[in-house]
């Protein structure tokens, strides 16, 4: 018999390109489907949500600024790093949902084609939603899509990683940066993920990983001032409906699928979660004088 001790795995939060603890020092169990533990989860508190704001907002200048070309890259590299260790999260997904093996080899092998799917979409975004616009005079009238800013994302409750994932890509993909809450019962991939995107080209801020329960943290982030959107997918209709009367106050984008939780995740995402957190600006610019020869241009 082996004599070796097992090194059991500690999962910490992912703020700022960091593996902090909680700022509580507060942690709670995780268990499987069938009650049998799995790990400790950090426990976040209001301060680790209110860290997670300020290293989204830090982050947000440098990702928004950056070519759709490039986000398209780092997107696709996070899925060449998800393939790499796709066995650990097939066992990790295993676990949470109470999936077989073959049925949770599918769910992750659908979020790594999902990274891929949105990493081709940067680029080709804002082809699809901007435009020139005919206007009665002699301007140019133009349209192109702007990141929002920093998104509070509530992950869904019951998909613990490919819902995870399709909600997470479609923010950053368009420019965005997030504060995402993971499953409160189901932590333990979205805290791997982190884990992924801190080696992946993916600058420390633009994703923040938050555990715990999604009540308590998810209260602080609707109502903080330099949050400009939240999505509410993993939030029940109670919470969902006190965190869009919060989220009025500096009067965020919300995002509140309906039903909540009755998404089919498999299904091809189309880019309504994309455009929920862009807005549209117009530029207008004149053309010059027009004569009987036309534009002067």
């Amino acid at each position: 018999m082996s004599d070796r001790l097992s090194v059991f795995k500690t999962y910490k939060l992912y703020v700022g390109g960091k593996f902090p603890r909680s700022e509580s020092g507060r942690v709670y169990e995780v268990t499987d489907a069938k009650g049998k533990w799995l790990a400790n989860a950090p426990l976040s508190s209001r301060k680790d949500a209110r860290d997670a704001v300020v290293a989204a907002r830090k982050a947000f200048g440098a990702w928004s600024g950056a070519t759709a070309y490039n986000r398209g890259q780092i997107l696709y590299r996070i899925a060449e790093m998800l393939e790499g260790r796709r066995d650990q999260y097939v066992a990790e997904v295993a676990d949470a949902e109470g999936l077989s093996k073959s049925k949770a080899a599918a769910q992750v092998d659908a979020a790594i084609d999902r990274w891929v799917w949105y990493a081709g979409w940067t680029d080709k975004i804002a082809q699809v939603v901007g435009g020139g616009n005919p206007v009665a005079g002699p301007f140019f009238n133009l349209s192109s899509p702007e990141p929002t800013g920093v998104v509070a994302v509530l992950a869904p409750q019951e998909s613990s990683f490919l819902g995870l994932v399709s909600v997470v890509a479609p923010v950053i993909a368009t420019g965005n940066t997030a504060v995402v809450i993971a499953s409160e019962k189901s932590p333990l991939p979205a805290l791997s993920l982190g884990e992924v995107l801190a080696t992946s080209d993916l600058p420390g801020g633009v994703v923040n990983v938050l555990s715990g329960r999604t009540a308590e943290i998810a209260t602080p982030l609707a109502a903080h001032q330099d949050v400009n959107a939240i999505d509410l997918t993993g939030a029940d209709e109670t919470l969902a409906m006190e965190l869009e009367i919060a989220a009025a106050d500096n009067l965020k984008r919300v995002l509140r699928p309906q039903p909540v939780d009755d998404a089919d995740w498999s299904a091809t995402p189309g880019i309504d979660r994309m455009t929920a957190f862009l807005e549209t600006k117009t530029v207008w610019h004149p053309t010059g004088a027009l004569g009987a020869s036309g534009s002067s241009y």
